[in-house]
């Protein structure tokens, strides 16, 4: 931005003011979620008639931009959001001197946190990290035991996986040498959460060796699944199909924008797409429930990961 241009002054202004809270905060060793910055902020320069921020996109817009100005993220930076994601497994957490076992965390897990650098991790019994894209397969999964059968840390997103989850995933792997599955819905947007996990995201491409995990692999859904395990009358329309006036909408152009990431470009996830919009349907996790409650952590999972059936 060029501080003599009118047309960047504002800009320019919201950049100056969240740079120097985030000094505060770092000099200070305090830590503040963005919504309590945006609020502080909001009406934070004397005499000036209009707010600095009207709302909390603008704030998060211009913590972004300080990120891919300084190489730093917002956690280096002592910003942090809303925990989002929950981790329940045989593995014991130290989280600033105190230990949390995560196998006695009930049927609501450990909230993950934004920063989570700090997590030391003390001692683990898992095999195998799974990352699953719905809470209520996480419920299911964590219902039926499946974390202690098979020894598994399981972490449930949610939906899109937020930062602190993204970057978890990261360091257990790479400090526990454990593999990472998976497990999200069977149509475009569960795929574009696996390529986030896998590959990083677009706006923070520049953190993709700290946030992303490239050796993870999805264990499902895929399109196979709904012959393999007479899934054809529970899966759901994909929405947004072309028409004469126009083009595709909704799934289909989704589908459409997925294909052509460069790092979707192996065969097997263009005939993944391809399949997807012959058949004109989507899969849902849930919609194993149709063999049975248990079906998933007793048959499903077991199964593919005995056979590696598994896409890179």
């Amino acid at each position: 931005r060029k501080f003599l241009n009118i047309s960047h002054a504002r800009k320019f202004m919201q950049t100056t003011l969240v740079a120097n809270k985030a000094k505060e905060l770092v000099e200070s060793g305090r830590t503040a979620s963005i919504r309590e910055v945006y609020y502080q902020l909001k009406h934070s320069v004397p005499g000036l008639d209009e707010n600095p921020f009207e709302d909390q996109d603008e704030s998060n817009n211009v913590v972004v931009d300080i990120e891919t100005a300084t190489g730093a993220i917002r956690e280096d930076l002592h910003l942090f959001a809303e925990p989002k994601g929950r981790l329940f497994g045989p593995i014991t957490i130290n989280d600033s001197g105190d230990s949390i076992d995560c196998m006695a965390m009930g049927t609501s897990g450990l909230a993950i946190p934004s920063i989570v650098d700090h997590y030391e991790f003390e001692e683990h019994s898992a095999d195998f990290i799974m990352v699953v894209e719905t809470s209520a397969m996480v419920n299911r999964l964590v219902e039926e035991d499946f974390h202690k059968d098979h020894n598994a840390i399981l972490i449930g997103t949610g939906g899109q996986p937020a930062r602190g989850a993204r970057r978890l995933i990261n360091i257990m792997h790479n400090r526990l040498d454990l593999p990472v599955y998976v497990f999200c819905d069977g149509d475009p947007w569960g795929y574009y959460i696996y390529s986030v996990l896998k590959s990083g995201s677009m706006s923070l491409a520049f953190q993709s060796d700290r946030l992303a995990t490239p050796s993870a692999k999805l264990i499902g859904m895929t399109m196979e699944d709904i012959e393999e395990y007479g899934l054809e009358h529970v899966t759901e329309d994909l929405k947004g199909k072309p028409k004469d006036s126009g083009g595709p909408t909704k799934d289909y152009k989704r589908i459409h924008d997925v294909m052509e990431y460069d790092w979707m470009q192996k065969d097997e996830w263009q005939k993944q797409f391809q399949k997807m919009l012959d058949k004109g349907v989507r899969v849902e996790q849930q919609a194993l429930a149709s063999q049975s409650l248990e079906f998933v952590a007793n048959e499903y999972l077991p199964q593919k990961i005995e056979n590696e059936e598994l896409l890179d």
